[in-house]
């Protein structure tokens, strides 16, 4: 039997999970509309999904689509164990809050006072940085991808630690920005042994798990360890085909979190039926953080808290190797939502949107947009000459790129593949005609057109002109060849010249092929650094490059030969 449906029988339920009780079931219309939303995944010859949809304090529907293993043909079922990746970083969290409240340390100390080993970067970062992903840390994954781990490697606690205390920069100053990092979240798991004298695993164990009677829940830190019922991951190959996705993990606090349906259910209703902590402890977990410039993220501690359908909502996804997962709570109204799954191309956060509609009505008030797209004839402009002048194409410092175009006396941008119609609101300065707060500054610098692009949380970026169709001779290339140290990571890049073209070189990867962007970045295939920042001194020589792209920002390497 490849699938398993509990409809809610007081006592088997009873019998064999006494701290959940008993709802009633739902209607079979219901029950088919959710099953239709996994039909694809519902045999024993795909990987699959577990869900679960809460309500008060009762699981009100569960089931298991799909093979937890696919060479032994075992179904997923409501005991399944799943590696939940970033779903674990709210109980780190709240290991957090509840040492708070012991008085053992506050959440605006600066880290230093626990980890004297982490480097001094000038400036103070706070645990509340850590938890809002505002330290500006480089993250933890793209440094050890670059440094040539393999992110399947056995990857230790230590190996992090390690690779951490050799940072010598942020990405930015703490507080600048909102920008994701894992680092903080294996930092926090630190902080907490040193505080506590226990690992993470030990403390969650003691002072959550248990309390909340999540008997088969830990942080899997020994990818030795053996966990009975536990899923495997794959990737797709094609419709019908699958591989396996290595996860061999023994670090905590980012990650790691082993637990199923059942267990975590348990955690869905301590957000409104409070058995470990109380009100004040989930009200700083669910903390939203706030910029240096004031302005408001929508990630607190360790959890995501938005709205949906105009009901509040927390929230988090996770993905490693095969492993997608996503959590959502509706504390209002006393719901919860579960998707788990081992398959790579799964979409766990679209899956729950749509079992949620079954159950939430929509209450969002409509918020009239300032500016629709009936109103575009404010965007135009007559100048022609003053058009031309803010075309272009423009490069950030890490990347990003924007197209500048002008079609039928109007402004657009394109940013991401997508086009951004834009409206003028004041000298030099425009808006995205739907998104308002998404701005253009046009400015002159050293004769050159630059751009900055301002987002809705107020972040700023500096976009230089480039040239996106400019060829180079086999010895203007040359001049990027040669070999690339970084200190911080004492491992080194080549960049080789083949057959007209630059190709990136290491000895963990297979070569790639290196594109040329204007003069000064460089872009490749390799998701860890796919852009890289040319650094030039005096004559304009090359001296190195810097790595900034994604979740690492200004990480040097120096041209040694």
């Amino acid at each position: 039997m490849s699938t398993i449906i509990k409809q809610h029988a007081c006592a088997l339920l009873t019998l064999f999970f006494p701290l959940l009780l008993v709802a009633q079931s739902l209607p079979d219309s219901t029950i088919k509309k959710i099953d239709n939303l996994f039909k694809q995944w519902d045999n024993a010859t795909s990987p699959g999904c577990a869900i679960a949809i809460i309500r008060n304090d009762s699981i009100l529907y569960e089931k298991g689509y799909g093979s937890a293993n696919l060479e032994y043909g075992i179904p997923i079922t409501a005991e399944t164990i799943f590696h939940m990746a970033s779903v674990s970083k709210q109980f780190t969290a709240y290991s957090i809050v509840l040492l708070e409240k012991q008085g053992k340390l506050k959440i605006d100390d600066d880290i230093h006072k626990y980890l004297s080993w982490f480097p001094d970067m000038g400036t103070k970062i706070t645990i509340r940085n850590l938890l809002n992903h505002t330290s500006g840390i480089r993250d933890q994954w793209q440094l050890l991808a670059i440094s040539g781990t393999r992110l399947d490697d056995v990857i230790t606690q230590e190996h992090i630690v390690k690779i951490l205390s050799r940072q010598r920069e942020l990405n930015f100053e703490p507080g600048e920005r909102y920008l994701y990092s894992n680092s903080g979240f294996t930092l926090l798991a630190e902080i907490v042994k040193s505080v506590t004298g226990q690992t993470l695993r030990a403390f969650t164990d003691s002072a959550i798990f248990k309390p909340l009677g999540m008997m088969h829940t830990h942080f899997h830190d020994n990818y030795k360890e053996i966990e009975k019922n536990r899923s495997y991951s794959y990737d797709r190959i094609d419709s019908t085909h699958f591989s396996n996705s290595i996860l061999s993990y023994s670090n905590a606090g980012a990650t790691s979190l082993f637990t199923n349906i059942n267990d975590m259910a348990l955690w869905i209703m301590n957000f409104y039926s409070h058995k470990v902590g109380d009100q004040k402890d989930i009200d700083r977990l669910t903390e939203k953080g706030k910029l240096n410039n004031g302005k408001e993220t929508d990630y607190a501690l360790g959890i995501a808290v938005d709205k949906q359908y105009g009901w509040r909502r927390l929230q988090h996804t996770g993905g490693d190797a095969g492993y997608r997962t996503f959590i959502s709570v509706f504390p209002d109204l006393k719901m919860g939502f579960l998707v788990f799954s081992n398959l790579g191309d799964f979409n766990p956060y679209g899956k729950a949107f749509e079992i949620s509609q079954f159950f939430i009505s929509d209450t969002a008030k409509k918020r009239p947009v300032a500016v629709t797209k009936n109103d575009s004839s404010l965007a135009v402009l007559k100048d022609p000459q003053y058009l031309k002048k803010l075309t272009g194409d423009f490069i950030s410092d890490d990347g990003i790129r924007l197209n500048v175009i002008t079609k039928n006396d109007k402004l657009y941008a394109n940013l991401g593949g997508r086009d951004y119609l834009l409206i003028k609101q004041s000298q030099d300065t425009f808006a995205a005609l739907l998104f308002p707060d998404r701005k253009l500054v046009f400015s002159q610098e050293a004769n050159k057109p630059t751009v900055d692009f301002i987002d809705e949380r107020g972040q700023e970026r500096r976009m230089n002109p480039f040239s996106p169709d400019a060829t180079f001779t086999d010895k203007q290339l040359e001049a990027y060849t040669g070999e690339y140290y970084c200190p911080e990571l004492d491992c080194k890049y080549g960049i080789v010249l083949k057959d007209h073209e630059l190709y990136l070189t290491n000895n963990k990867y297979n070569d790639t092929k290196l594109k040329l962007i204007g003069e000064d970045h460089l872009a490749c295939n390799f998701w860890w650094m796919s852009h890289l920042l040319v650094k030039r001194g005096s004559s304009n020589k090359i001296t190195g490059f810097e790595v900034n792209d994604g979740r690492v920002m200004h990480l040097k390497f120096d041209k040694i030969k």
